[in-house]
């Protein structure tokens, strides 16, 4: 396997390959041509990802079976330790979405992870820059809600992390940079350990990746580093789509007067953005700089909208709120 002194991640299948062409697109631009992009295939269903794939010489797909397996295997081991009532909340999404975790397997020595449906508004070289002197790096605000990294409500979570650590350390895992081999064989055993423990129960099932690479790195005592806690006040920009004071400027995104770093189209479901493809004028927050980038190398496939749009969160109509009623009735 090849390998790169740096290099970029992200996690898609076919059902997401319009937020991953903007991603691709939106690197491109705004960031380099050159930067090679490597995808994680969630799970099999990749023949539109590889379509797309052929058509940029820096972009590949990650083949190790061997890390895919490992990591879904270590992560069915940790969720299979959750109490039996709970597990009925566990599928096979549960196992795929920890693909993420194979980053450190990789062919890249220092990294960055995107979600794909994320856009890029301007170089990423300062995140680079500060993982030589960090072990882990992002920028976002998780940490103004653990209740989506942890469970709150256990007695054992100021026990296993301080409540300085979990305002400082926790993060959001849609956008982050990293080291290979940041989590060694003997790491993972010693984690699996502390979790059949009964650390297990801080864990947050309903966001089991994100929960689970929390611990994992707090646990072993990383050395993290969160722009958003670091920067001067007047530095700082937003980076999500319910964000709405954003102004946007030869299709970048601007936070009072700062360029944007990235711009994560969160709780934007799939179906959504197939939906706007096949020209259901549907509007969404910042959906003019999504298509731009969507569309930036067939401009002939943009979407013709007609009528009146509708937004993304609209309340469902009289009809469907009668049908939804009725059939809770049956």
């Amino acid at each position: 396997m090849k390998t790169y002194q740096k290099g970029l991640y992200t996690l898609a299948n076919d059902n997401v390959i319009d937020q991953l062409i903007a991603l691709l697109n939106s690197i491109e631009v705004n960031y380099s041509k050159d930067i090679p992009v490597c995808i994680i295939p969630y799970d099999d269903n990749i023949d539109l990802v590889k379509k797309e794939i052929s058509k940029r010489k820096n972009v590949f797909l990650f083949e190790d079976k061997k890390s895919i397996r490992r990591w879904e295997e270590f992560a069915k081991t940790v969720w299979n330790l959750y109490p039996e009532k709970d597990k009925n909340i566990f599928g096979r999404h549960h196992l795929t979405i920890h693909r993420k975790f194979c980053v450190f397997d990789g062919p890249f020595d220092k990294f960055i992870f995107l979600d794909a449906d994320t856009l890029v508004m301007r170089s990423l070289d300062f995140v680079f820059e500060k993982l030589n002197q960090n072990d882990f790096v992002f920028y976002d605000f998780q940490y103004k809600d653990p209740g989506h990294v942890y469970n709150i409500d256990s007695k054992k979570l100021l026990k296993i992390f301080n409540q300085k650590r979990i305002n400082y350390e926790i993060f959001c895992v849609g956008f982050f940079g990293s080291k290979k081999e940041l989590l060694s064989e003997k790491q993972k055993e010693f984690l699996l350990f502390k979790l059949e423990q009964g650390e297990n129960e801080i864990l947050y099932p309903k966001a089991p990746e994100q929960s689970l690479l929390n611990y994992m790195l707090m646990k072993i005592n990383k050395k993290m580093y969160n722009f958003a806690l670091n920067l001067s006040q007047d530095k700082i920009t937003g980076n999500c789509v319910v964000s709405k004071h954003f102004k946007e400027k030869n299709h970048i995104l601007y936070d009072k007067g700062n360029r944007l770093t990235y711009l994560h189209y969160i709780g934007l479901s799939s179906e959504l953005f197939k939906k706007v493809y096949l020209e259901e004028n549907i509007d969404f927050p910042y959906r003019n700089i999504f298509l731009y980038y969507r569309y930036l190398n067939e401009p002939e496939k943009m979407p013709k909208f007609k009528g009146k749009a509708k937004s993304y969160n609209s309340p469902p109509s009289l009809t469907k709120r009668i049908l939804r009623k009725i059939s809770s009735l049956i």
